[in-house]
């Protein structure tokens, strides 16, 4: 490593300082020519850093990993995990580093991780490193989530590191900088309930409170309440998911955060014809996190976390498993709540107690989508035209639906008129632009084979701001020509 680069980010490092033994510390291996190929300057700046400096040669070999920065801790955190439904007890960070951690300008702290950084001493067979396609992909759907209000980890940067990879065929390495509220996974917890037992367990559980619960301190029942808080996060979190058709793939106990954020976009993609059983993931075979299934899996997730929890729950290990099966039995409920909370919004209707009709009319429209094959992205959006007075788009999508005329009168005397507020609500429940799939790979395959940035570059600003309708930007509303869709497959990039 070369001499202690400028203070870039002014760390400050918890988790080093208050989990000993929960980590490795680590050093990146340096990029042979590190090329920086985005920045993300509001980002940047959020963070406190400077973004002239970060793209400056000292920035970029930091963003690189061939420079660690004054203050940074750099760690391999470990974690263990069930990956879809088999518990792996040693896990951990294989190709990333968490770097430090930051006070943003929002007084929030924020951790500052690179991926595909190099082996670590989790890496087992893999290399640690990262090709610059999935990169460039987790960088352009962190960035269409948070513009959609979605709670996400974010993309500081990508750096291409002149180094080859190899995968299904030589390509182009790369580092990601991820920013997030934390990297505490449910995998976290197990990996120490597994391996440490209840007294490691604990101190992990107080950072988490401390960190992302502070009010949960006081609690008489603070790791129950704890279990309960990040079930709420959870719930919230995959119905907004399912508002936008976001489908994650992978949602593997290591991948499911105690902040409540979406981590690891690996293989994700939105959904384009409604259907309930929709999975891209090359590697999901059974469909175990289809479109459909996700809330569910966040139900078995969070009674994985419950399990690590239990001797701190209570003493009595009976009473400890009757009270944690309270707040997972209790999920549901919470989910369908939120749920029913973002499909009022995207309907246009406002929230009354009739939550079982408007259930029973938001599952209707749904089932004409599904029936029909419709866009459930083109179909929502048109839903919002009409209420906005112009039904062209809805009336010509519809032309064919059997049975949505009948549907149709029954949405308007659910809310004959709306107000401006509702509409602005309705619209920005119904994206007009989301990182169609077609428009993601034709991106990607532009800047790793033809080193092309500008389809990235142009398909970054139209998803940055999904709601507002653009004629110049009318082709990247458009679903994908169905021979592409059938058969499209994502893969996790490792």
């Amino acid at each position: 490593m070369n001499a202690p680069a400028p203070p870039f980010f002014a760390f400050d490092n918890s988790y080093v300082r208050d989990l000993e033994e929960f980590y490795v510390h680590w050093k990146p291996t340096p990029a042979s020519k590190p090329v920086l190929i985005r920045l993300n300057e509001e980002l940047a700046r959020e963070l406190g850093a400077d973004p002239a400096a970060l793209a400056s040669p000292a920035g970029i070999e930091i963003l690189a990993g061939s420079r660690v920065p004054e203050g940074a801790e750099p760690i391999a955190q470990a974690y263990a995990g069930h990956q879809f439904g088999q518990f792996s007890p040693q896990l951990g960070d294989g190709r990333a580093l968490l770097l430090g951690e930051v006070i943003d300008r929002n007084g929030e702290r924020r951790d500052i991780a690179f991926k595909g950084s190099g082996r670590t001493p989790f890496s087992r067979n893999g290399d640690g490193k990262c090709a610059l396609g999935p990169a460039l992909r987790e960088y352009l759907i962190s960035e269409a989530m948070h513009a959609l209000g979605i709670p996400t980890t974010r993309s500081l940067a990508v750096v291409a590191t002149g180094d080859m990879v190899r995968r299904d065929r030589a390509q182009p390495g790369a580092v990601l900088t991820r920013v997030a509220a934390s990297h505490v996974r449910v995998g976290t917890f197990q990996f120490f309930a597994a391996h440490q037992g209840p007294e490691q367990v604990k101190r992990l559980a107080d950072y988490v409170i401390a960190r992302h619960y502070p009010t949960l301190a006081a609690s008489a029942q603070p790791y129950l309440d704890l279990l309960a808080a990040v079930g709420e996060r959870q719930a919230e979190l995959v119905a907004r998911w399912l508002g936008v058709g976001f489908i994650h793939g992978v949602m593997n106990t290591d991948n499911m955060t105690l902040s409540g954020e979406t981590i690891d976009y690996g293989p994700c993609a939105f959904m384009e014809v409604y259907s309930p059983g929709t999975v891209f993931s090359s590697i999901d075979s059974a469909g175990r996190y289809a479109y459909g299934k996700q809330a569910g899996i966040a139900r078995w997730n969070l009674a994985r976390l419950a399990e690590t929890l239990l001797p701190l729950i209570d003493a009595d290990a009976e009473r400890a498993v009757q009270a944690a099966t309270a707040v997972i039995d209790a999920l549901p409920e919470r989910q369908a709540v939120h749920w029913l909370r973002v499909f009022r919004a995207k309907l246009g209707i406002d929230e009354t107690d009739d939550a079982e009709a408007d259930r029973t009319l938001i599952d209707d429209f749904l089932r004409i989508l599904k029936q029909d094959r419709l866009d459930f992205t083109v179909a929502f959006r048109a839903l919002f035209d009409a209420a906005a007075g112009d039904a062209t788009r809805l009336n010509s999508l519809m032309a064919e639906a059997t049975d949505f005329a009948d549907w149709r009168s029954r949405w308007q005397a659910r809310q004959p008129t709306h107000s401006p507020d509702l509409l602005a609500t309705m619209q920005h429940a119904n994206p007009c632009y989301i990182p169609r799939n077609h428009r993601v790979e034709a991106a990607l395959d532009a800047a790793v084979d033809d080193n092309n940035l500008a389809p990235f570059e142009r398909l970054l600003a139209v998803i940055r701001a999904p709601f507002d309708e653009r004629p110049t930007d009318a082709e990247y509303a458009e679903p994908a020509p169905t021979e592409f869709t059938t058969g499209y497959m994502t893969f996790c990039g490792t």
